[in-house]
């Protein structure tokens, strides 16, 4: 009986843990492609999402974004399929491709890979 309750607290301990997101990289380690994806994040996702912290906005918290295999949609969490759903939108998050150029995708990606 005694182990099979330390096997239950043993795995409830590592179903918790699954849930638990590495912290972002701090942001006076940010190289400088890094920093300028933190302005860009700043002026057009900060008002739905937040980055440094796991609590949604009015969008889901992008923190862990590429530690997870998938994106809150479904899609691979890689740099495509984010590079999409921002120029393109996706649900109820607008699409972005016209108020963003190459540059700042990039530096956005760069940036969203530190969390």
């Amino acid at each position: 009986m005694k182990i099979y309750g330390v096997l239950l607290l043993g795995m409830a301990g590592a179903l918790a843990g699954c849930k638990s997101v590495a912290a972002p990289k701090p942001l006076d380690q940010l190289n400088a492609q890094e920093m300028q994806g933190h302005a860009v994040f700043q002026a057009q996702c900060a008002r739905c999402h937040n980055d440094r912290k796991d609590a949604a906005l009015n969008g889901p918290a992008l923190i862990g974004i590429y530690k997870k295999p998938y994106l809150h949609s479904g899609a691979p969490a890689n740099d495509e399929r984010v590079t999409s759903t921002v120029l393109h939108g996706h649900g109820l998050m607008p699409a972005m491709g016209n108020t963003i150029d190459q540059q700042q995708m990039d530096d956005l990606l760069a940036y969203l890979h530190t969390l």
